[in-house]
């Protein structure tokens, strides 16, 4: 089972961890990463743009594939879009295996594509004016180790 959201209101840790749980005594393991907005550098706000259908069919492409790498029960994926201020919650990972191993590997993997695959746009808000975000080396290392 999976479920991936893009959605502009916020939402609940308990309840998204709560819900991966099969309740059959199948789950061992339930990883879970969620991301928020920094304040460093003196960001005042970070807006999060997508393109509705294509950005949930292309994490979707990657759900599959974490699939096939690992035993999933279950995952979901929130990620928000709108504007955004920092200490705010802005994604959501979270996945259910038997085993810690895969539930740890398939979050961290999940991770790393929707940091620098997804379809996101990203403004960010300082002081000093507006600047679209680029992509960052560092990022790119991490998700060519996946492969």
């Amino acid at each position: 089972m999976s479920e991936i959201r893009i959605q502009r209101q916020d939402f609940d840790p308990g309840a998204e961890l709560a819900a991966l749980n099969d309740g059959k005594g199948a789950t061992g393991a339930v990883a879970s990463f969620i991301g928020l907005v920094r304040g460093d550098d003196g960001l005042v706000a970070m807006t999060l743009d997508h393109y509705p259908g294509m950005c949930e069919s292309e994490i979707a492409v990657h759900v599959a594939e974490a699939k096939s790498r690992w035993p999933i029960l279950n995952l979901r994926i929130v990620h928000r879009v709108g504007r955004l201020t920092p200490g705010e919650r802005i994604v959501f990972v979270g996945v259910a295996s038997s085993h810690r191993h895969a539930a740890f590997q398939a979050a961290e993997f999940l991770m790393d594509y929707l940091k620098t695959r997804a379809p996101f746009w990203k403004l960010e808000e300082r002081p000093s004016g507006a600047s679209w975000v680029e992509a960052r080396s560092e990022d790119d290392v991490s998700v060519k180790r996946w492969r």
